[in-house]
């Protein structure tokens, strides 16, 4: 069951730059994606179902801004929007599937580089989603939290740590968050398959970065610790263009064999 997130920064931008040659290439079983920035009324016909499948869009309140997705090949046995707290949930950052005792949370966390109210927002964000995950997996499921974190947990994740040890994105308040996740049996499920890989996903349209290679590792699946050595792959897609990130992804068992 191979997975993918991607922050799209604009889907319909994304779409004219050859999304759905991503899609039939890579071929998922599941993608999630971020920053899709349309209502699901103003979609091109193409993305409600392409290929065959099925899909569910959650949308912002505010138009053109942020929003996430899904397309997935299987019939999940329940799709939500959002995870039930109303001002996270206005600004269309997550949407959930289960398949059977798997729950796949698909998020664009919120970027703190505004001010610091937009920081404090950020973090009381990833607090109240983390506590929400947590009831999950109480109540039995293996949780896997997939998309754009918008943190670079340690220098190994972006190209120029000294220069940016300021800036919201690598922040020691943010990095430790991620750090807080590890110690709550969530893996980086890459980091942990790549040690010592310093591969990026996100680069500025700045300055020519990606060219250069001047990037960020920011999105990232973390995963459940018992489910974990069940992950077959993990790994990241540089070469594929149409938004200033790049997909990451994993792969799992079938959803027979869990």
């Amino acid at each position: 069951m191979k997975i993918i997130s991607w922050n799209v920064n604009g889907i319909r931008s994304c779409y004219t730059k050859g999304f759905l040659d991503v899609i039939r290439h890579h071929d998922p079983d599941l993608i999630f994606l971020q920053e899709i920035k349309v209502a699901e009324d103003d979609l091109p016909d193409e993305l409600h179902s392409p290929y065959g499948y099925q899909s569910a869009w959650h949308s912002a309140q505010r138009k053109g801004y942020s929003g996430v997705a899904m397309l997935t090949k299987h019939h999940p046995d329940l799709v939500i929007n959002g995870f039930g707290v109303d001002e996270f949930d206005a600004e269309g950052r997550v949407i959930q599937v289960t398949f059977g005792h798997r729950l796949i949370l698909g998020v664009y966390f919120p970027n703190g580089q505004k001010d610091a109210t937009r920081l404090d927002y950020k973090l009381r964000f990833y607090t109240a989603l983390f506590d929400y995950c947590d009831e999950m997996r109480e109540q039995g499921y293996q949780v896997i939290v997939c998309g754009d974190y918008n943190i670079a947990h340690t220098p190994i994740d972006l190209a120029r740590p000294k220069e940016n040890h300021d800036i919201s994105g690598f922040l020691p308040i943010e990095r430790e968050w991620i750090s807080s996740l590890i110690r709550r049996n969530y893996v980086d499920v890459y980091r942990q398959r790549h040690p010592n890989d310093p591969t990026y996903s996100w680069w500025s349209y700045r300055g020519g970065a990606r060219s250069k290679n001047v990037g960020w590792r920011i999105d990232y699946f973390m995963v459940d610790q018992p489910l974990v050595d069940h992950v077959v792959d993990a790994f990241i897609l540089t070469d594929v263009m149409g938004s200033d990130h790049c997909p990451v992804g994993i792969v799992l068992p079938p959803l027979s064999n869990p």
